[in-house]
């Protein structure tokens, strides 16, 4: 079944619900249907065939009906974040080997590859919109790029049954209805706006899309979410821990407010448990899993077992999920309908998942006495810092391509209000600085994977075997 088949049935059933809000503006189902109907005939147009279809259209209602467009009309969709460098823009295009770009406006000058441009404010007439095509299963839906451990982006292909594996279960356990107001926060490359969009509008629920100047004033959040009556609100827990120190929660306390959903990073005890007393009405669940699985883990969030210094479990399987531990290292190993296709790579589908179709996460988990799964951190090197992945060596790949640096090595250290940030240790050539590093290495890498901080030295700390001692260098960059 392809995963739009309940949002067309929310066209037909409830029409004149609204379906988004964005700012002064706002669709019904009925028109939200119409317009992704009519821009999707645009994609068909000549028949020829547009298998993959960029969105290079900030979140918002736009960028929404882009994405509805591509899936009726058969293709998949890779959203891109527009607040990065246009180098990596560049290559996720050219990676990608889309057929259509959809923006808003004339082509923009970043824009480098010779790929079509659909401008979503004049999309060209289409003779008839028709009905949505019809997709298998197995076909990809979604492709997410995420930083990947070789030094480039790499993209996660999510097929139609395992977003709408996940969107479904998310609709019931969280009890989602016709009646509910999501708060849309998450941008679409993204994977918890599969929640947003698709476990929402599957049930004719209403999707308001936060402001983004919100996110820097925790307390005008919190006056949005009371002023919009938001019931539900899938965020990361270093939003959820500002909100709960800064944000000037009312009295009485977002009485409308009745399910917070995290996922992305740790969330400390202790400022969970400060956000649940003030919150006493809301439940709130844990949600765990990598882009490669959605959610394969949750936990309802039970107040009595919060203690400040003792880590929260990721919990019980989810969506269906068949979790196993490798005896060996401890790794989580997901069977799971969520799982990826695999990995999208240079315009081909590279394979991902064991013989026998398990997702290894690269997480070490274990039980506990509750028969519940409790997260250790990584097995390798990756980063989690403010819910996006990090990975090292994609920042370590543009250190070194600076012609002044002989090597270089990134750790994660911690922060106290997003987990994690990546901080580098370079090693220069004679005479040079550091200021001819850190402005150039920033322009090539989007916001969240700037280092936090730079040291130089005059040589790697490494272990007997020769190999860089990342423990010791976490250490030095913790302490400097």
């Amino acid at each position: 079944m392809p995963l739009l088949t309940a949002f067309n049935r929310q066209c037909q059933t409830t029409p004149d619900t609204i379906a988004f809000i964005d700012g002064d503006r706002q669709l019904s189902y009925r028109q939200a249907g119409q317009l992704a109907c009519r821009l999707g005939a645009c994609l068909m147009h000549g028949q020829v065939p547009r298998p993959r279809v960029i969105i290079a259209l900030e979140r918002g209602i736009d960028a929404a009906i882009a994405i509805l467009a591509a899936l009726n009309a058969g293709a998949c969709y890779i959203p891109l974040d527009l607040k990065n460098p246009p180098n990596r823009l560049n290559y996720i295009i050219a990676d990608a080997d889309a057929q259509t770009i959809i923006g808003k406006g004339r082509r923009p000058d970043w824009l480098e590859a010779p790929v079509p441009w659909l401008d979503i404010g004049h999309p060209p007439l289409a003779e008839n919109a028709g009905p949505p095509a019809i997709t298998a299963d197995d076909a990809p839906a979604a492709i997410l790029y995420t930083s990947g451990s070789t030094g480039m982006p790499k993209g996660v292909v999510l097929s139609h049954r395992a977003m709408r594996n996940f969107a479904d279960w998310a609709a019931v356990t969280f009890k989602i209805s016709t009646t509910d107001t999501i708060a849309s926060l998450a941008p679409f490359h993204f994977d918890l706006s599969v929640f947003d969009l698709f476990s929402s509008l599957s049930v004719g629920a209403t999707v308001n899309f936060v402001p983004s100047n919100l996110t820097l004033s925790p307390s005008r959040l919190t006056a949005w979410l009371a002023q919009h009556r938001i019931s539900i609100f899938y965020t990361v827990p270093s939003l959820l821990s500002f909100i709960a120190l800064k944000g000037n929660l009312p009295t009485p306390p977002l009485p409308h407010l009745k399910t917070v959903l995290f996922a992305g990073e740790v969330f400390p005890a202790r400022q969970l448990q400060t956000l649940c007393g003030l919150l006493p009405a809301t439940n709130f669940y844990n949600l765990y899993g990598p882009t490669e699985t959605n959610v394969c883990c949750y936990w309802p969030v039970e107040r009595e077992r919060l203690q400040s210094g003792h880590p929260i479990p990721i919990g019980h399987p989810a969506c269906g999920a068949i979790l196993q531990i490798d005896g060996t290292t401890g790794e989580l190993i997901v069977h799971s309908a969520n799982n990826l296709s695999g990995y999208w790579q240079q315009g081909k589908l590279r394979p991902a998942l064991t013989t026998d179709n398990g997702y290894r996460t690269g997480d070490k988990v274990s039980l506990n006495g509750q028969g519940e799964y409790c997260y250790h951190g990584r097995l390798d090197r990756m980063l989690k810092c403010s819910g996006h992945r990090v990975e090292p060596a994609e920042i370590e790949t543009v250190i070194l391509q600076h012609p002044e640096v002989l090597s270089c090595a990134v750790v994660g250290i911690t922060d106290s209000t997003s987990g994690q940030r990546p901080a580098a240790a370079i090693v220069l050539k004679p005479d040079a600085t550091l200021e001819q590093i850190v402005k150039p290495v920033k322009q090539q890498l989007p916001a969240y994977m700037h280092p936090c901080k730079f040291i130089a030295l005059g040589s790697m700390p490494c272990l007997a075997n020769g190999k860089t001692d990342y423990g010791a260098l976490q250490q030095l960059l913790e302490n400097s």
